[in-house]
């Protein structure tokens, strides 16, 4: 069926940007935070769409593949600074906080832009108009509500991923250092 489907793309595009994203950071759990971040822009479409009375259809669906990559790049901004950050020495909360600081006005202008720029979708009448309608609701509604509450929970994601992420690291180091059973130190 359609929808099954559907669900299993969905689920195969998530691994494979995080297994890239893994890549992109060298890190299991900072990921995660990028990750986390794309279900507040599809909770934003998928109400909306309801709201408007409108159905799953596929418009609406190629919407949300195109939302979903501009929201990772959006999370990625944040996590990319903060992580550059920690590597030079910031403190988890600090390299956060200065990535929200820094990251803000380019990621409001990009969305704001964005968000506009489509905005003419939702206003769209004549032949097709349902089409652009479904599209132009996902991703406007999806990046508009992605811009107010990604932007405030992407850096707590990023702050709790990467202390798992070091609390992980530190137990494999500490494990792989400690001297083995029967051997002289």
């Amino acid at each position: 069926s359609t929808g099954s489907s559907t669900t299993i793309i969905f689920v195969i595009c998530i691994v494979f940007i995080y297994l890239i994203l893994c890549a992109l950071y060298e890190s299991l759990f900072v990921p995660i935070a990028v990750i986390l971040s794309v279900p507040f822009g599809l909770a934003g479409s998928f109400l909306f769409a309801k709201m408007f009375g409108l159905e799953n259809n596929i418009y609406l669906q190629i919407g949300l593949l195109m939302l979903i990559g501009l929201l990772a790049k959006t999370a990625i901004l944040l996590t990319e600074y903060a992580s550059e950050r920690r590597r030079q020495g910031m403190s988890i909360s600090q390299a956060a906080v200065s990535a929200a600081q820094v990251r803000l006005r380019p990621i409001l202008m990009t969305s704001l832009a964005f968000v506009l720029g489509v905005m003419p979708l939702l206003f769209a009448s004549g032949a097709g108009a349902e089409s652009r309608i479904a599209l132009g609701t996902a991703v406007v509604f999806g990046m508009a509500v992605n811009m107010i509450l990604g932007t405030l929970f992407i850096p707590h994601f990023y702050c709790l991923m990467q202390r798992l992420e070091e609390r992980f690291t530190r137990n494999k180091l500490s494990q792989s250092m400690s001297p083995k059973k029967g051997t002289a130190v």
